[in-house]
């Protein structure tokens, strides 16, 4: 598959945190580009500096050093306002924890993001649907604790593709599963995403799941070991 525009550029960019024994170096002198519709597999070992990175890409924390462009924004440029803006509707997240509300459904879940953009036409109805898409058609009024952790990451998956996003972020989505579990829900994750032509950003541990993406990239040190999506 080819790609042409770039959807994230990283260029320079580092990382660092001061305390009381000095300064930490988490990131330095990142480079790469992700293009539109491309899968990029972030990889390492732990402490490496991969969910930093898919932070620092989300506009979701700032960096030290050089810039990242995302949907054709300076994320440096923008303050935490405008970021937020920019990651609304047009970003999904896909996180370890799953990160539900509690106290809504998984249906209810699913339709909040529609909801906070203001989304009037079928909310309801486009839900269900993904939620039935992931196979919980028969769970929407189950609340969270009602759920196994395979159908909590299916719910967090079917609602991070209800508002039709441009970039998805995941980080260790199957971190919290059992291997089996964790095969369905990245099956699940690539399937809904070639259907969207969604760019995917994913942080994993593993392999396997990397090598189904189109590049990776690879940290050690806090650098980019290889140069496959630069």
């Amino acid at each position: 598959m080819s790609f042409s525009e770039n959807v994230i550029e990283v260029r320079g960019l580092g990382k660092r945190l001061r305390d009381a024994t000095g300064e930490l170096v988490i990131l330095q002198d990142i480079d790469f580009a992700v293009a539109k519709g491309q899968s990029v597999a972030i990889v390492g070992a732990s402490g490496s500096g991969k969910s930093t990175l898919l932070g620092l890409m989300a506009g979701l924390d700032t960096a030290t050093d050089g810039s990242i462009t995302l949907l054709g924004q300076s994320l440096g440029e923008l303050d935490e306002e405008g970021r937020a803006a920019l990651r609304r509707g047009a970003v999904g997240f896909v996180f370890q924890s799953f990160q539900l509300m509690p106290h809504l459904t998984a249906l209810e879940n699913v339709m909040l993001p529609l909801e906070l953009l203001g989304e009037t036409r079928e909310v309801r109805n486009r839900a269900v649907k993904l939620l039935e898409q992931v196979g919980l058609g028969s769970r929407l009024t189950h609340y969270p604790k009602q759920l196994s952790g395979g159908e909590q990451q299916r719910v967090a998956l079917a609602r991070a593709f209800v508002t039709e996003p441009t970039v998805l972020f995941a980080d260790e989505p199957t971190g919290s599963l059992d291997t089996a579990t964790g095969e369905r829900v990245i099956d699940l994750m690539f399937s809904l995403n070639e259907a969207s032509g969604a760019t995917l950003v994913l942080v994993t541990h593993d392999l396997a799941i990397a090598q189904r993406c189109d590049a990776t990239v690879q940290l050690a040190g806090g650098r980019v070991v290889n140069g496959a999506a630069v």
